[in-house]
């Protein structure tokens, strides 16, 4: 099943990043944002990717295209035919990517739209380039195709802005840094969709995606919700940057289910 991933929107909230590199380029724990969620999926088995490029997408581009060289040992022989010998064998050897050009300023829905053409599959998937999570992408697959409804969308807790207090008696007993609320529910990104959905979108620049046609499925009721209710974190800023980093330092990063 192919994995659609929006990658061109410019991340102006994290702008002493953004100002160089694209969004889903900012790293974590020394590595893209995007290249956590692209092990996310693989996690699951998926592992065909189609990334909708837009700002600075060529550095996307280089960082894959140079993957093999800058993540691992080689052997160089400076011969004519400049012979590369690999010491490490990726585990993302089994990866494919399409990098698609979508347009510099289209809105999300356009951006989709107009890589219709590179997916494969019946079903897919589709996500933001700026959040992680644990969800089991497993069920969540089995989920959707359990009912008859075009999309379905991983409905997460928003994290609190606040650290939480655990009181009891008037004393405090522990101290929680960012829980998960634990009511509402936000639309997390993480979705799985049928062919058909791409009728409600068009190629048009300004054709958004959330503001418009998935509101408009969901009226009809075809969209269905997955429900989440462990680890959902997006990086909308530096605070948030900083905290997914501090989770990866401290070897306490619920996403990272590959290890």
């Amino acid at each position: 099943m192919d994995v659609i991933i929006l990658c061109g929107g410019k991340g102006t909230r994290l702008s002493e990043e953004t100002i160089t590199k694209p969004k889903p380029m900012v790293e974590i724990g020394g590595m893209p944002i995007l290249w956590h969620i692209m092990k996310i999926y693989s996690h699951y088995g998926f592992k065909r990717f189609i990334l909708c490029l837009g700002f600075k997408g060529e550095q996307i581009k280089n960082y894959f295209f140079n993957y093999r060289n800058t993540g691992g040992d080689y052997l160089l022989k400076l011969n004519p035919e400049s012979e590369i010998e690999y010491y490490n064998h990726s585990e993302e050897k089994d990866w494919e990517i399409v990098f698609a050009d979508t347009g510099l300023e289209t809105l999300k829905g356009g951006r989709v739209k107009r890589v219709e053409k590179y997916i494969e599959s019946d079903d897919f998937h589709l996500t933001y380039g700026d959040g992680v999570s644990n969800v089991n992408l497993r069920d969540l697959v089995k989920f959707h195709q359990s009912h008859n409804s075009i999309g379905t969308v991983t409905a997460a807790h928003p994290p609190s802005r606040f650290g939480e207090m655990k009181v009891e008696d008037g004393m405090v007993q522990e101290f929680e840094e960012k829980p998960q609320m634990e009511s509402g529910y936000i639309n997390g990104g993480f979705f799985v969709f049928n062919k058909k959905m791409l009728l409600n979108i068009t190629e048009d620049e300004d054709c958004d995606f959330e503001f418009g046609p998935l509101q408009e499925m969901a009226k009809n009721g075809q969209i269905k919700a997955f429900i989440h209710d462990e680890f959902w974190q997006c990086m909308d800023n530096v605070r948030e940057r900083d905290y997914l980093n501090k989770l990866v330092d401290e070897g306490d990063a619920p996403w990272v289910l590959w290890k």
